[in-house]
Parts: C-alpha cells; structure tokens; sequence
C-alpha cells in the first residue's frame, strides 16, 4: 500500500513547480500514475513489503497545458509531459509526425492503461525495456526540464540519449520536472516497431525495435533510415551501424540482411542473449522492410510480399 500525509492537486505549472521545489525528499509526482503503485508492490521503493509511505503526492492531471502537443517552427513537435499513448493512436497530428509511434502504442499494454500512461511517464522511468524510448530515440528527442527557482520558472533541454542513464536512473535533479518531449517530426516517413515478451501486449519486452525510413524520390536508395532498439542492455540505443550502412545506399533485401547481423553484439543483456540476438536480427529485418511497406514501398522477394 502507498500512503501520503499529504495529497495535492495544482492547477497550474508554476503552482505544481513551487510545490514540487517545496516538497519534502522522497515525495512522488503523480501524471498517469499507472507505475506507481507497481513501484511500491514490487519493492522497487525500497520496502519489499509493498508498504510505502512518503510526504506528499502532487497529482498533475489538473495542470492546465501539459496535454497539449505543438508543431515547432523548426521542424519539431513539442509534447506535454501529460500526453498519454493512446493519443498515438487517436491525434491525426500525431499519427502524420510520428507514424512509428502508433505501432508502438498499438502494443503498449492494453486500453485502460494506453489513456492513463503517459509517453513522459514511461521515459522518466527508465526501464531498459521502455517501449516508448526507442522510438523518440530515433525522432531525436529531447527532455524539456522545468524548475521553480528565485522564484520563476526556468527551463533546460537534455538530449534523450543522454538523460537515461541506466535502470531506472536519468539526469533529473532535485525540483526538476519534465514538462514535455521535445522531438523532430517524421511526416513523410514510414514507421515500424517491433517487440516480443511471454506476450506480445502487457508484457515487458524482451526485445523492441523502433525504425522510420523514407526512399529518396525514384525509390532505389535510402534517404533516410533511423533505428533503436530497446532491452538488449542496461539502456535503449540507436542503431547507428545499421543506420550508417543503409542510408544512401540500395533499397535492396541483401543490403537489409547484411545490416541486420551488424548490431548482434550489442546485446549485452544478462540473461537470454543468445536469443535476443536472434530475435534482434529477425526484427531489424522487419523494421526496415515494414517502414518502407508503410511508404508503400515493397521489395521484390520480401517473404512479407504475397
């Protein structure tokens, strides 16, 4: 059980960053809230009995604006900390600027959870097996960091490769909040992800693999390619071999296979390598060949072709 003395509900950022500077250590902030009570249960807290108590909640979910997603000037998307998965399914907005993120929601746990879960939530947390950190991953995100100091509001950017820091370790520092997912827009992209646990939905995953790709205009070469994956070792990563060795070059399946082999040592997981070996060149095939599928584009001789 997870109990509080004291339980707040801010409406507005500035309020809910006062408070949060103001916290007592150890207090929790609450978005979707679908991690915290597994986060006490399972002794991750640090009471194997599943009894947790901590100063103070602050419940986030009446802060006005932190649903809201904004097209940048730059080419950017700007996705408050609120946004949850289900609206990877939903928002056309989201759907044309990220198309690899719908699959990934499509597989995120099942409905109830997708419309409490946040994507912010599920980065903060670090899981080596995140499924939404690959894909932001390759839209080369950053986390949008907010603080109350001297009294105003201050902000910072760090690059999401360099926020996850380990199992269930990032950058944060104390009264920081995320406030929101900053990331490029991938219109004009295909998207495809893949994952595999003891089920294909409300499982941790084994293995995930996040890809866009967009052919240049006569359909022969890649533009463009970006990959991660995710639960190969202690953080997700971009597969930056495979993207190396495929951008600019034929869209053929001989060049797919022989990039699908080249990220085989980086499974560094403790347990299971072998087999996530397997299943990681099995679904960077995959990726590629259904990012290019999602631009319309099928190789002749893809098995995937009937």
């Amino acid at each position: 059980m997870l109990t509080c003395d004291t339980y707040l509900m801010p409406e507005g950022l500035n309020e809910a960053l006062r408070l949060w500077a103001e916290a007592a250590p150890g207090s929790r902030l609450l978005a979707g809230g679908t991690d915290t009570l597994p986060w006490a249960r399972q002794g991750r807290a640090g009471d194997a009995t599943g009894d947790v108590h901590v100063d103070t909640v602050i419940d986030l979910t009446r802060v006005a604006g932190l649903d809201v997603v904004e097209e940048l000037p730059n080419g950017r998307l700007r996705i408050g900390a609120g946004v949850v998965l289900q609206r990877f399914l939903e928002d056309p907005l989201l759907r044309a600027h990220l198309p690899h993120m719908k699959p990934c929601a499509v597989w995120f746990a099942d409905d109830q959870i997708r419309r409490q879960a946040t994507l912010a939530g599920n980065i903060v947390n670090a899981s080596p097996a995140a499924d939404g950190t690959p894909p932001m991953l390759v839209a080369n995100a950053e986390v949008e960091l907010s603080r109350w100091s001297g009294g105003a509001r201050s902000l910072r950017h760090v690059a999401l490769g360099d926020f996850v820091l380990g199992p269930g370790r990032t950058a944060l520092e104390p009264g920081d909040m995320v406030t929101a997912i900053v990331c490029d827009s991938l219109a004009g992209y295909g998207g495809a992800f893949e994952k595999v646990g003891q089920r294909r939905s409300l499982v941790i995953s084994t293995v995930c693999v996040s890809c866009c790709a967009k052919p240049d205009p006569d359909g022969t070469r890649f533009a463009d390619l970006r990959m991660a994956l995710g639960g190969i070792g202690p953080v997700p990563v971009r597969a930056t071999e495979v993207e190396a060795a495929l951008n600019g070059g034929p869209l053929t399946l001989d060049a797919i296979e022989a990039a699908a082999r080249m990220p085989l040592d980086r499974v560094a997981s403790r347990t299971r390598r072998d087999y996530r070996r397997e299943v990681v060149e099995g679904f960077v095939r995959r990726v590629v060949l259904g990012a290019l599928a999602d631009q319309g584009l099928v190789l002749e001789g893809d098995p995937g072709d009937a």
